[in-house]
Formats: C-alpha cells, structure tokens, sequence
C-alpha cells in the first residue's frame, strides 16, 4: 500500500526546501462543531488546527486520510466529502535550514466512526477540542475549510 514514511533527514531537508508537499486535512465534524487540535509543532505552532499530515508514496489521498485519523487521534472516520485541495504557504519549517513551508493541501470532511471517539492525543497536538459555530479567530486555513463545507 505505501511505501516507508521514514526519508533521510538531509533528503527530507531538500525535499522541504525545494517542492510543495501533498498533505492531507481532515475536517471532522462531531457533536455539532468541529474537531481541532492545539500544535504543538511548525508550521502554526500553537494554532487550533485540523488534523492532517504527509501523503505516502503510493498511497492514495484517501487511504491518507484514515492512515492520518488513526495515527493522530487513535480513531477511524468516515469521508463524507472532499472540499477540494488548497495551497497553504508558512514561514517557518520544523526543519533546520529551511525556513518555509509550502502544501498543497486536500481537505476532507469526515465524521468518526463510532458516535463516541476515544480521542488520544499524539505528539503533534498537545490537546484537542469540538468548536462549534460561530467560529472565530481561528487560522485562515482552517476558516477556509470551514467556509467551504
């Protein structure tokens, strides 16, 4: 299904530096508001944000998508709809060197898969929370998928 997720860190450092990377936003509607989860690393450290990560070689967005929900909060969902891809630039990079970011972001709206998720933070997301509308003061990216769903 995919290839290794692990890449040399000074290939990993080019990669960043050079070329956009295809990632992944999940848009979890639950509870009657939205799942988003506090950053604990760049880029938007120490923004509300929608869960999401890298695509894998081989692996389609899709596949991603559920890879991502159990990965980072330990719970399977169900996309409902693609809200189409997105490009979202950042000024900075958890990567020493490089001091920007660019994505081209696909965003899904999902809902879990079981009405009550055990949801388990990981090591990119020092706590998470439901918002509910109307939704203020949150990152421009995240508002734009929220405009879209």
């Amino acid at each position: 299904m995919t290839e290794s997720s692990f890449i040399p860190q000074n290939e990993w450092e080019s990669i960043v530096r050079n070329v956009p990377l295809v990632s992944v936003d999940l848009v979890i509607e639950h509870d009657g508001g939205v799942l988003l989860g506090k950053r604990e690393n760049d880029p938007a450290k120490g923004e509300w944000f929608v869960p999401g990560g890298r695509v894998f070689k081989k692996e389609s967005r899709t596949d991603a998508v559920h890879r991502v929900a159990k990965n980072e909060l330990g719970e399977s969902v169900v996309i409902d709809d693609c809200l189409g891809t997105y490009e979202h630039f950042y000024e900075t990079a958890a990567v020493g060197g490089v001091d920007s970011k660019h994505y081209l972001a696909t965003g899904y709206r999902c809902h879990f898969e079981r009405d009550d998720p055990e949801i388990v933070c990981d090591e990119q997301h020092g706590d998470f929370r439901i918002f509910r509308p109307p939704f203020e003061d949150l990152h421009p990216y995240v508002q734009q998928y929220l405009d879209a769903r």
